[in-house]
């Protein structure tokens, strides 16, 4: 059973950092891409952040480039979010997934979710 359960969110103000972690089991972690997606009221979910199996490839959203960092450790089954000089429209619900298939690192299609955690930013 695919278990996927974020962590790491919270408050904080702009210009600040967070960092989210999700844990993976339940499946065979370094074969499959990874995603971060995030959802704010009222607004559909979007990916911001890819990461393909293995190597360098990733993908970020224009909005979040040069701020966040994907990364994976395959030997611990694990997905981070650095997010750096955070922005009040940062503000969501944050969910990694697992995805079928990956194009430079962006999730074709997102197949299993976490519970998502919370990241709320002050201005």
């Amino acid at each position: 059973q695919v278990q996927l359960v974020e962590s790491g969110g919270g408050s904080v103000q702009g210009g600040g950092s967070l960092r989210l972690s999700c844990a993976a089991s339940g499946y065979t972690f370094s074969i499959y891409c990874m995603g971060w997606f995030r959802q704010a009221p009222g607004k559909e979910r979007e990916e911001v952040a890819g990461v393909a199996s293995a190597g360098p490839l990733v993908y970020y959203a224009d909005s979040v480039s040069g701020r966040f960092t994907i990364s994976r450790d395959n030997a611990k089954n694990m997905l981070y979010l650095q997010m750096n000089s955070l922005k009040p429209e940062d503000t969501a619900m944050y969910y990694c997934a697992k995805c079928v298939g990956c194009t430079g690192g962006k999730c074709l299609r997102p197949q299993n979710w976490g519970q998502g955690t919370q990241v709320t930013v002050s201005s």
